[in-house]
């Protein structure tokens, strides 16, 4: 179900919610090298758990996480294997949104009634990412570039990979302490200090449950199967301390938990040992996967629905994926 997902060494002398003698608010320097100590767990929504390794997927999600001597890198795209877009209009019924559509109401199949694999798109942008950052072709302050040059080599394919997805990139710079961001759709991330969320992620909806996403269509669909560039993801850069926890999911767990859930969850993790990481991240996976089913709770994504007109309630089954971070220190 899960893996504990770190590089290099990593020695994590931040107490969580609390100041570190490392900490330099706290007099104690602070002036080494940050990193991260990351686990992942999720769950695809045909109800099959899955190992998370490097690359891999939990039904249509991907990720990756890579180390480079000047940054960590965590990133995770979103599957967009709803229906192409073929119309602007929102849906007209709710049973659409449990349908996994983007935005329409006119029947047209998604990828795989096209015969694509959907989640080939996400695992090869995410793979491509990846490489991109092991070479050192990147530069830790704009992880957009990373996404552009990983979208623009699929776009170069002899064979056209077709698909769509979100995207979320988070990098850590080693030395200045800046965490650097690019999301483009409705996957995203948290940061979390003091048991606060200090930082998160803007969801990108050209209108509701129709996220930005990067998308390669078939000749025959351009212009009508919706499409954005890369530089429309939304991006940020702030500074991290020591002790910092960084969450980054796919939708399949902002849909269906809410923040205050979530640090509800976060309060275990007492410690930065590998162990108490991957035991929170299969806790919070396990806890979005649960209510995804339930067809009484009102979730994020049944509330956000309302607020659009729609009579909906219950959780919105889909698959789940969680990397969780704590800033640690670096050695090597």
């Amino acid at each position: 179900m899960f893996s504990v997902l770190s590089y290099g060494r990593l020695v994590a002398r931040a107490v969580l919610g609390g100041l570190s003698q490392t900490d330099p608010r706290a007099g104690g320097g602070g002036g080494g090298d940050y990193g991260l100590v990351t686990a992942g767990c999720g769950f695809g929504k045909d109800f099959r758990k899955g190992l998370l390794k490097k690359g891999a997927c939990y039904g249509d999600d991907a990720c990756f996480v890579a180390r480079h001597r000047s940054a960590d890198v965590l990133a995770r795209p979103r599957l967009r294997d709803r229906r192409p877009t073929g119309s602007r209009e929102p849906p007209d019924s709710p049973a659409v949104f449990f349908r996994r559509l983007d935005g329409v109401a006119d029947g047209v199949g998604g990828w795989r009634d096209y015969g694509v694999d959907p989640s080939q798109f996400s695992g090869t942008l995410m793979r491509t990412c990846e490489r991109l950052v092991k070479e050192g072709r990147f530069v830790p302050s704009n992880p957009i570039g990373i996404l552009t040059t990983s979208y623009c080599e699929l776009l170069q394919n002899k064979v056209p990979l077709l698909g769509s997805s979100t995207a979320c990139i988070v990098v850590l710079d080693r030395t200045s302490h800046r965490l650097h961001t690019a999301n483009l759709g409705d996957s995203g991330f948290l940061v979390v200090r003091g048991g606060e969320v200090v930082h998160r992620s803007d969801e990108q909806q050209h209108y509701f449950n129709t996220p930005f996403q990067l998308s390669i269509a078939p000749p025959e669909a351009e212009g009508v199967v919706l499409s954005d560039s890369p530089d429309a993801a939304d991006s940020t850069s702030f500074d991290v301390q020591l002790g910092d926890i960084i969450l980054t999911a796919t939708d399949g767990l902002f849909d269906n938990m809410p923040d205050y859930m979530i640090l509800q969850e976060l309060k275990k993790l007492k410690n930065s040992n590998y162990e108490s990481i991957q035991q929170t991240a299969r806790s919070i996976a396990e806890q979005a996967h649960e209510l995804a089913y339930d067809p009484n709770y009102m979730s994020p994504f049944a509330q956000f629905a309302c607020d659009n007109g729609l009579n909906v309630r219950g959780g919105k089954p889909d698959d789940i994926t969680v990397l969780l971070s704590i800033v640690a220190e670096y050695t090597d």
